[in-house]
């Protein structure tokens, strides 16, 4: 196959476009392309007068490939060197494995082990994603909390509540592995291509339960609905979990356990530091939601090429340094999306970004997030961090006036330091329902001060963000692990062998893509013990 990099399409674009564009690039006649394939696109919006693809293509030639390459000393045009992933060899280990948690790192952890052979068990203190659906919805109706199925603990994790972005990076065979059971799973082929592709929560809900079924089918174990309260070892070595089931304690023997509890697993936390588990405070971020109308952002982002059939709802990422020594940036922005309330404790509030893959919605939303340091809290107690987001998620939770309803701030108000009294043109998608509020009620002056300083900045990079009816929510807590579960070269815990602490719980991941990925580690870690 051959790479061409860097190929400037008109978003108009058919099949006989490509190839012209492919024809003329290689100097080759039209009858010497048998195939083209899209390895990567990105929607190109530096000039609003002539909004692009950027692309990246793979042909197969008839004849002398490397006759083709020969003729072109383009360096955008190369041969392309196929990323395949390999699961390792069937193994038959002492004893099965067992998966605590069943997001991302814990999910595809499992999937490795079972087409290895392994016979994972799968445990989730949450329920199946159906039976997750229906207590989240309710959530949201009723403001009645189901403290072990919500947002963040049930079958795919915080992310399948989300919008469903896969942060692609440079990608690696671990990367096209999991790209490629997710297509399998029923994602978008796309996602397989583009510069910032995504899900959504709708086919989220589907893909996570076609992968847990694959699981199942290859000899492996998933149960819901069960808490692991204590992870088992003797001599440095683990011997297994303990774990709740439905008011009865149970233990499940295994040398080899993979702890997926995902960020906001706060008890088990507390469990493992109580039991000895290593681990430190990490570096997070803490803020608020920001909603502008879906309409405003495409205007901002593309000018007259705003609602393309090709472009579909307008995205965006900014992140700003401010002279106080804060970082202050968006993060998990959802394109016709809603905020909605991501808490798992009674009596707390945090919120997170949800949309789904038509990202048809009337709002664009984002998170507006503050750097915090370990300095912050004065403290060098690992879970100091855990206990920073509960004071800000029960401040909240008052200023909300109770039962979840979210404090909601002009941003016009809000950058004048005074209450709002009554809504814009921006009208709140959060449930259970919203309550005027200031930030400054239940954030502290060094979050608040630097997320003006920061909104203030960034209407100067996208002209129309500071727009004064633009509405901000609060607050933001759960956006990673203010925890890092310390592991060694080998991935195992400091000085427990056999314990593999894994993806964005374990402070190792910052999203769907890199947590399937560490899974996928961890799991080979396992197999090559």
């Amino acid at each position: 196959m051959i790479k061409i990099a860097d190929l400037i399409v008109a978003l108009t674009y058919d099949q006989k476009t490509l190839e012209d564009i492919v024809a003329k690039r290689l100097h080759i006649e039209h009858r010497r392309i048998e195939r083209i394939s899209i390895a990567k696109r990105t929607v190109n919006t530096r000039n609003k007068q002539d909004i692009h693809f950027n692309m990246t293509v793979l042909v197969c030639v008839s004849g002398d490939e490397n006759e083709v390459l020969s003729m072109n000393k383009d360096k955008c045009i190369s041969k392309e060197i196929e990323l395949i992933y390999t699961v390792p060899k069937a193994i038959k280990l002492k004893e099965r494995p067992v998966i605590v948690g069943c997001g991302p790192a814990g999910m595809f952890a499992a999937l490795i082990l079972a087409q290895a052979g392994a016979r994972p068990i799968l445990l989730e203190r949450g329920l199946d994603v159906d039976s997750r659906k229906r207590k989240i919805l309710k959530f949201w109706r009723t403001g009645i909390l189901d403290t072990q199925t919500n947002v963040q603990f049930g079958e795919g994790g915080a992310g399948t509540f989300s919008d469903g972005k896969l942060k692609i990076g440079q990608k690696n065979s671990r990367k096209i592995k999991v790209l490629s059971e997710l297509v399998l799973a029923g994602a978008p082929p796309e996602i397989m291509y583009l510069s910032k592709p995504h899900i959504g929560t709708d086919r989220l809900q589907e893909i996570v339960k076609r992968i847990r079924e694959q699981v199942i089918r290859l000899g492996g174990e998933v149960r819901f609905n069960v808490t692991v309260t204590e992870i088992l070892f003797k001599d440095g070595q683990v011997t297994g979990v303990r774990f709740e089931e439905k008011g009865n304690y149970s233990e499940v023997s295994s040398d080899n356990v993979v702890l997926a509890i995902g960020h906001s697993a706060r008890d088990t936390f507390k469990s493992l530091l109580n039991s000895g588990v290593y681990m430190e405070q990490k570096p997070f971020a803490l803020g608020v939601r920001i909603e502008h109308s879906q309409e405003m952002i495409d205007k901002i982002q593309y000018g007259g090429f705003a609602g393309h059939p090709k472009l579909g709802s307008a995205d965006y990422k900014m992140v700003v340094h401010l002279q106080n020594g804060r970082g202050v940036y968006t993060f998990c922005m959802c394109p016709g999306g809603t905020v909605v309330a991501a808490t798992s404790e009674e009596n707390g509030l945090t919120t997170n970004g949800m949309s789904e893959f038509a990202r048809d919605g009337r709002n664009a939303n984002t998170a507006l997030l503050v750097t915090l340091e370990k300095g912050d809290f004065g403290s060098e107690d690992p879970l100091v961090g855990c206990a920073f987001q509960r004071r800000i998620e029960a401040a909240a939770f008052a200023a909300g006036g109770g039962g979840y309803k979210a404090p909601v701030q002009r941003l016009e108000d809000f950058l004048q330091k005074r209450k709002t009294t009554a809504f814009g043109d921006i009208l709140p998608t959060y449930l259970p329902g919203t309550e005027f509020a200031e930030l400054d009620s239940f954030l502290p002056e060094y979050i608040t001060n630097s997320l003006r300083q920061g909104i203030i900045e960034m209407g100067l990079w996208m002209p129309g963000f500071a727009y004064p009816d633009a509405l901000l929510t609060g607050a933001e807590t759960r956006s990673s692990s203010p925890v890092r579960i310390t592991r060694g070269e080998s991935l195992e815990a400091i000085g427990i062998k056999g314990l593999y602490p894994c993806g964005e719980g374990a402070g190792y991941a910052g999203g769907i893509i890199s947590a399937a990925v560490d899974g996928v580690l961890c799991a080979e870690q396992i197999l090559d013990s």
